[in-house]
Formats: structure tokens, sequence, C-alpha cells
């Protein structure tokens, strides 16, 4: 089952400060694997897991849960982190609650377009770093002119906050990966078509993750924890990385994620035989 991927994003990235940056170089075989639905402007916690992988496999073929963070994201104030907004893209499920997150909808486009628009205004444009965002967001923008998928929006709203800040990994689509039904498997199938040697597992996975898929395919589970210093932490599994962002800029940002990045890379390489 294992496979490279070949739909990985093409996308060109950015490095901090919106300077171009070459994204043609693959990663290794072998590599660190984060599975996770499409956010809309992923939590800083979320954001932090798939930066330090080198594969993220968008999961699009769950259940959409409209509780979750799939269509909205809390905007922490630039004052105040704890005075918080919600950022909603209105969603239409074609087939109720057992609609998938690839067949979800955007209610009304244009008006929901202009809605984030002037929201992210409102919340950063005060912010030394908005002209970097506002350019960066032109083609999310652009992208919800011409599809009334959520996914894809939403997909992209986090695609665009990695691009800023560096991330030179892949992204792929789990409806085009083969992969068995149950929870555990699902995910430990995944990871193998990445040909990866561990999963990154955020908090709320180790409550229900098994290991035995994993381990027989030869993939190591390695939890994986956000640090809860203040800083650029602040909120960070409550509230948009877009806080962080504008708040201390792409440039530490990124120094941030890279040196949590490393942190994972060498509890990594010490789990491995």
């Amino acid at each position: 089952m294992s496979a490279t991927p070949s739909n990985a994003s093409g996308n060109a990235a950015t490095t901090p400060g919106c300077s171009p940056t070459d994204r043609t170089s693959r990663p290794p075989a072998g590599p660190l694997c984060a599975i996770h639905q499409p956010n809309l402007f992923a939590r800083l916690s979320t954001l932090a897991k798939l930066y330090a992988a080198d594969y993220w496999v968008v999961l699009n073929d769950v259940q959409f849960a409209r509780r979750d963070y799939q269509q909205r994201a809390r905007l922490g104030s630039l004052l105040d982190p704890q005075h918080r907004h919600w950022l909603t893209l209105p969603t239409h499920l074609p087939r109720g609650r057992p609609t998938l997150i690839k067949e979800a909808r955007v209610v009304d486009p244009a008006r929901s377009r202009r809605k984030l628009l002037l929201s992210l205004q409102q919340h950063y444009g005060t912010s030394p770093h908005w002209a970097c965002l506002s350019e960066a967001l032109q083609p999310l923008l652009d992208l919800m002119k011409d599809t009334e998928s959520t996914a894809e929006v939403t997909e992209a709203s986090t695609r665009l906050l990695l691009d800023l800040l560096g991330w030179r990994g892949r992204i792929v689509h789990s409806d085009t990966l083969p992969a068995r039904t149950g929870r555990s498997e699902r995910l430990a199938d995944l990871a193998a078509s990445m040909v990866a040697t561990s999963y990154l597992c955020g908090t709320g996975g180790m409550r229900y993750l098994r290991p035995d898929p994993f381990a027989a395919r030869g993939i190591g589970v390695l939890p994986f924890r956000t640090p809860t210093a203040g800083g650029a932490w602040s909120g960070a599994r409550e509230i948009s990385a877009l806080w962080a962002l504008m708040t201390h800029g792409p440039n530490s940002l990124s120094a941030l994620l890279r040196g949590h990045q490393g942190a994972v890379s060498r509890e990594w390489a010490a789990s491995r035989p």
C-alpha cells in the first residue's frame, strides 16, 4: 500500500517576510506524517503539528463536524488574546449530518468572502504585519470566487499560513489514498501511504488511537505536545494562529516553530530503534 504521493501540493511556498522560495524538493521517504482535517485558519497547536511534519494528509473524507474548527476559527484580539470572536464560514451540508468534509458547501460565497476579509481587517488591520497577510490572502479570496467547497477554502486558509512561515512539506488528500474504515486503521494506512516511519498524533488523538495498526506497519506513534509557555503560544489550542502571526510577525513565529520542529525531530530520532 505504500506509495509516493502523486498529488502533493505544488504551490510555491514563501519564506517569512513574504519572499518566494524554491519548493521543488520533496521530503525524503520515511518522514514524519501528520493527518488532520482542513481547518479555517488553524490554531497554532494544529499549525505547529503540521509544520513539524514532512507530509500533511488532509483528512477530507470523514464526516463534517459543525462544532469543530472545520468551518470556523476563534480570532484573538491584538490587544488581548483572551478577547475572542468567532469567524465562521457559513456551510451547507447537502446530505445532512452524514455529509463528508469534501462534500460541504459554502453558503453565498460572495457574501462569505466579503465578511471574511472585513473580519480579518477589523481584527488585524492595525498590525504592522497586516500588509504581509493581506498579500497572502489574495489567492484565498480569488479561490472563493471560483469554488463553493468549504474544504478547499479552509485548506487554503491553513496552507497560506504554512507558506508564510516557510514550511517545505507536502500536502496530500486522504480521498486519493487507500485506507480501511476503522479509525486507527485508517490513520495507519494513510501514514503508510506516505512511507512514514512515524505518525505525529495530537493530544486529542492519543485518547482514542490504538497503536497496534501502526505497529503492524512498522510506524511509530509520536505524541505531539504544544508548549505551555506564554508569548506566541498563548491560547495556542484555542485561537487561530493568525493572532500569533499578527502579534509576533512571520520571522519570529517561523523561528519559534522551527525550534519546536527541531525538538520534535530529536524526539523522533530518539524513539527509533
